[in-house]
């Protein structure tokens, strides 16, 4: 996966916008004004940080090397995953949809319903 797949696909996600509050480097994937991703588009390697379900974060750590606690985040929340290769395409687009998934559910009613409008 390149940087431009990875932003492609944060991006394709429905009402997903990229913010840059941690400068010009770090790309912030939001929904709703809450993030489910972030990322060094640039960094090599490239990686990113994605929300995760607790237990499974810690299933993923134990049998991927190229997933870690998440760098500079909520440990329990959050992985940062390095695409180097180990991993399948699919298996990131679909930890990002779930990253996205986790926090769409944390909406509000009325958040959810305006991404749905």
């Amino acid at each position: 996966m390149t940087p431009n797949e990875l932003k492609t696909a944060c991006l394709a996600l429905h009402e997903a916008v990229e913010d840059f509050p941690f400068g010009a480097d770090v790309s912030v994937f939001k929904v709703a004004g809450k993030v489910f991703a972030i990322s060094r588009l640039d960094g090599t390697p490239l990686s990113v940080s994605l929300k995760c379900d607790p237990e499974l974060a810690l299933s993923l750590r134990a049998a991927h090397p190229a997933i870690r606690p998440g760098y500079h985040l909520n440990k329990r929340h959050w992985n940062t995953v390095t695409i180097d290769g180990s991993l399948s395409d699919q298996m990131v687009l679909e930890m990002i949809e779930d990253s996205y998934d986790l926090v769409v559910k944390t909406l509000t009613r009325a958040q959810r319903a305006a991404l749905e409008a």
